[in-house]
């Protein structure tokens, strides 16, 4: 499992880049960078597939095309309305739940042995990152749609990845993301079309929305396929809560915001559950 996990964790990385990418993206509507980050992703994905002859492999039965497509796009389409219904730091810290719901998951569906020690690593992670992406929220009854739909992203985040390991998909071969990828950028297409008004971009934007699609909307899903189908959910779940933590570092880094206490005891706790996750046994 080592070597897949190792993989998955590429995409934790290229995750990180998110929150950068997107603030260089600023003033396209969300669904419409959707749909340009992963036209991106199943456009190039697409072309490396054709180019090793492998084509084929994109003709997988409707419950590959589902769990595939309703996965990426499900997760984006219910994370950008909870930011759209619900305070940004409410949102983001019931989304962070979608880490804590795969390590949980992984028991009843892929069979996998929890244990103290993992459990413990989970919620060290989880408190970290509530310590820095969560601080002060105050939950208002009036954003409960927003926050419902925070809760069903993190919660088609936890299942798409931990089912994805399962004996039926696992059978799919990571190639076929391309195909998804393609699949979610037309719904997000539709959507931005039925809900949002259409922004032509500048250089900038459109630079934006190419690194986008080469990373956390791109390779990253298909290193995560790798991860998450032959690698440990239990302890890339873990580790995901690394995720906010190097993103919060690459804007402080880019002169978008400063050190803190908080960022460094966050840090810290994500680090110490991620080492005792990683030993467990």
């Amino acid at each position: 499992m080592f070597p897949a996990t190792l993989i998955g964790c590429g995409a934790l990385v290229l995750w990180a880049f998110l929150g950068l990418f997107t603030r260089l993206a600023a003033g396209i509507p969300p669904l419409q960078l959707t749909a340009m980050g992963f036209a991106v992703a199943g456009a190039v994905g697409l072309a490396v597939v054709a180019s090793t002859g492998r084509l084929r492999l994109l003709r997988q039965p409707p419950v590959a095309w589902l769990h595939g497509v309703g996965g990426l796009f499900g997760y984006h389409a219910l994370y950008f309305l909870a930011l759209a219904l619900a305070p940004a730091v409410e949102a983001n810290l019931l989304n962070y739940l979608w880490p804590l719901l795969m390590v949980l998951l992984a028991a009843p569906l892929r069979g996998m042995r929890l244990g103290p020690a993992r459990l413990a690593g989970v919620g060290l992670g989880f408190a970290g990152c509530a310590l820095l992406v969560g601080t002060g929220a105050s939950f208002p009854p009036g954003a409960m749609p927003g926050l419902l739909a925070a809760v069903g992203a993190a919660l088609v985040w936890a299942i798409y990845s931990v089912t994805a390991g399962m004996p039926r998909l696992a059978q799919v071969p990571t190639e076929a993301v391309a195909g998804f990828c393609l699949g979610a950028a037309a719904l997000a297409i539709v959507a931005h079309l039925a809900f949002e008004p259409t922004v032509w971009p500048d250089a900038r934007q459109a630079l934006a929305a190419l690194l986008l699609g080469l990373g956390p909307v791109g390779a990253a899903f298909f290193l995560w396929d790798v991860g998450i189908k032959r690698g440990d959910p239990r302890l890339l779940g873990t580790l995901a809560y690394a995720v906010p933590v190097a993103s919060t570092l690459l804007l402080i880094l880019a002169g978008e915001g400063a050190f803190s206490t908080k960022l460094i005891l966050a840090t810290l706790m994500v680090t110490g559950g991620g080492i005792v996750a990683a030993k467990a046994r």
